[in-house]
């Protein structure tokens, strides 16, 4: 089969970013199928160019097309809608030129390249198989992100309309099928985040990441992704100065965002000499620097609907085994506490999260068995092979039925 996936914030592994579709990518080409990738230039996490403009074929049976996009993501809510808009004009003209496909995949946020999805998979007389990785525009609106109400009403009809026009709606998430099934999805299947395993070991001691930053002897805790308003690091900031009497405890956040200028000026304005910011690094190099962290944090806002998510970092965290200070709640708090893999603190609670880390530092050995049990329980239950093989069957059951 020849799979067309659409998808602007696509990362590729030696990107920034997250990589879950080049590496589902990879597994079907191994499958036997051809994958073709319509990528934004422009980078989703840092709002910059990524430096890979040009169309290219990264592996044998993996082609990725760059469509332009208007670079301007990070500068405000209507500038990031022109960006996404942008990109589902073009990415549409650019699928026309693509040529015997036999599935078309959207994937939101953002939800606007659903719609081009749609119609190159009406146009193309194939399946269309629509992908969850947030409930948007539910996050949106709970977050505060989109008040306007025609914007509220436009969105959560578009939101409708492609659960409705989709051959089948999968999610990231068993938190997310009631939403989508009420909110017109004809058929929902489960295509749950994960790690690769094969890319950390555990044994590794990241010695290099920590004398590059000069954090030799020193009880790393890591952050990993965006910086956004979503992901509540002003929490992390304020952990921080409750520990900042705890000379042997670091706070590191990796990553970028459009908060991240904000999160730098208060942590300048903070004094907080316990913590540091490091610029996003590639999929590549995330094992390495996973391996010099001694726990990593997962934090969202306290918001009631982000309970259903699974986020990636997570299992990327569990892959390495290294202990997770979890600071949200819900379904993924199940699977950390099931595999006691970390510990859980209230969202939006810089003194749970602070006597979290202090109980991580004291006790290293235990810190350290609780992240080999994470890595066991993702190579068991959440090994992104698995995610995978289920995303193949999904994919060549919906090309027969279209043949």
């Amino acid at each position: 089969m020849h799979i067309l996936l659409v998808h602007q914030a696509f990362a590729a592994l030696d990107e920034a970013g997250g990589t879950r579709h080049h590496e589902l990518a990879r597994f079907l080409v191994k499958r036997g199928h051809q994958v073709t990738i319509i990528a934004s230039p422009v980078s989703y996490l840092t709002g910059k160019e990524n430096g890979q403009k040009q169309n290219r074929i990264p592996e044998p049976g993996i082609t990725i097309l760059r469509a332009y996009t208007y670079t301007a993501l990070h500068r405000s809510f209507i500038h990031r809608v022109i960006s996404f808009l942008s990109f589902m004009l073009s990415s549409f003209f650019l699928g026309l030129s693509v040529r015997k496909v036999d599935l078309v995949w959207g994937t939101s946020p953002p939800i606007f390249q659903g719609i081009t999805a749609w119609l190159l998979a009406r146009l193309k007389r194939t399946p269309f198989l629509f992908e969850v990785r947030d409930l948007w525009p539910a996050f949106a609106i709970a977050v505060g992100i989109l008040r306007n109400k025609l914007l509220i009403s436009s969105s959560l009809w578009l939101e409708s309309f492609l659960y409705r026009q989709a051959d089948c709606v999968m999610v990231n998430s068993p938190g997310y099928i009631d939403h989508v099934r009420r909110r017109g999805a004809r058929r929902v299947e489960l295509v749950q985040n994960g790690a690769d395993p094969e890319m950390f070991n555990p044994a590794v001691d990241g010695l290099s990441f920590r004398c590059d930053h000069n954090l030799q002897d020193k009880f790393i805790v890591l952050y990993a992704g965006a910086h956004g308003m979503s992901n509540d690091l002003g929490v992390v900031l304020q952990a921080a100065d409750l520990l900042r009497d705890e000379a042997d405890i670091r706070l590191v956040l990796i990553g970028d965002g459009k908060e991240k200028p904000a999160l730098q000026a208060m942590a300048k304005a903070m004094n907080l000499s316990n913590l540091i910011f490091i610029p996003p690094a590639v999929k590549d190099e995330m094992p390495a620097v996973l391996a010099a962290a001694d726990a990593c944090i997962a934090i969202l806002k306290p918001i009631e609907l982000y309970k259903t998510t699974y986020p990636n970092k997570v299992f990327d965290y569990m892959a390495a085994g290294r202990p997770i200070v979890l600071a949200i709640d819900g379904v993924i708090r199940h699977v950390v506490e099931s595999a006691g893999a970390g510990i859980f603190v209230q969202p939006g609670n810089p003194q749970d999260m602070a006597r979290a880390i202090q109980a991580l530092a004291l006790a290293p050995q235990k810190a350290r068995q609780m992240g080999l049990a994470g890595r066991s329980y993702v190579e068991e239950h959440f090994s992104r092979a698995e995610s995978a093989e289920k995303l193949a069957l999904l994919v060549e059951k919906m090309g027969r039925k279209n043949g």
